[in-house]
């Protein structure tokens, strides 16, 4: 199971009728909620793969400034059966998230925020209630809502397989060994092993000390839209309790057509109700001292 959203806005506005653009002439365009949906799905997928939902540590040994670092696949082997393990002890936790949305550029510029309290109860059950919303009855309803619609379905067992952060859909590449004010990260570089539109390229910064993702900085494996140029999406996660859980989204698209389309993500107002004690893995323990 994972806490997760976030995603990649495009052009807001129906277009139809002839339309002409000085790279491109065509007869008739049509840029509607399919496109919107394309942008929305990849950047959702991405925060699925990381699986933050990280549990504590569990009294193992771990790497510090001072010990050797691992190689690239040893540290994605322990982080993917951390995440297993520590998903698992997760059962129950309330939240809000702050939705924003802004779009400037071809076909009007479009606003809109949503705040909603999202409640969480294992294995398979979130619960959404909207606390208010303003701006763009488009974002609200075919974008925002379309969003919180499609996060039971992104719960079921082979969804998470299939964007997993795992060697079956990744390869990874060690880009170094950082000391932050936060404690030592692993940065890995992250190639997709095939093009699907819910993978992606880039990097991922992972706690040495419990394995867990604390950051990404990504683009789709493949652009998951003609009208879209470029996408570039970045997440942070923050330490609650023993979880690590989505602290906030940032995901900026630039529209072929011209505009840039920016959507954030606020997580906040955590609280774990109920989780089980970490069923530690005696693999990740023994590689992490």
């Amino acid at each position: 199971m994972v806490e997760c959203d976030f995603v990649g806005p495009p052009i807001w506005r129906k277009l139809e009728g002839p339309k002409w653009h000085p790279r491109i002439n065509m007869k008739r365009t049509t840029v509607g909620p399919k496109v919107v949906s394309g942008l929305l799905l990849f950047g959702w997928s991405i925060a699925l793969a990381a699986q933050p939902l990280q549990g504590p540590d569990a009294g193992t040994s771990s790497n510090s400034a001072q010990s050797a670092p691992l190689p690239a696949e040893q540290v994605a082997k322990n982080l993917q059966e951390r995440n297993a393990a520590r998903a698992e002890a997760l059962k129950q936790f309330n939240g809000t998230r702050v939705y924003r949305m802004q779009y400037r550029g071809f076909g009007g510029d479009r606003d809109a925020e949503m705040v909603v309290r999202v409640s969480y109860r294992a294995p398979n059950s979130k619960t959404f209630s909207v606390v208010s919303q303003t701006g763009s009855k488009f974002i609200l309803d075919r974008i925002f809502k379309k969003l919180l619609d499609g996060e039971q379905e992104a719960l079921n067992e082979e969804n998470l397989r299939n964007t997993a952060l795992s060697a079956e859909n990744y390869e990874f590449t060690s880009a170094g060994y950082e000391v932050a004010p936060e404690g030592v990260q692993y940065v890995l570089n992250l190639l997709p092993r095939t093009k699907n539109k819910f993978l992606y390229r880039g990097k991922i910064w992972v706690d040495a000390k419990d394995f867990a993702v604390v950051r990404i900085e990504a683009e789709p494996a493949r652009n998951p839209s003609f009208w879209i140029k470029k996408t570039e999406v970045r997440h942070r996660y923050v330490k609650v309790n023993d979880f690590w859980l989505p602290a906030e989204n940032h995901t900026e698209s630039v529209i072929r057509l011209g505009g840039r389309a920016i959507l954030s993500i606020e997580y906040k107002d955590y609280r774990i109700t109920r989780a089980a004690p970490l069923r530690a893995s005696e693999t990740a323990r023994q590689d992490s001292k």
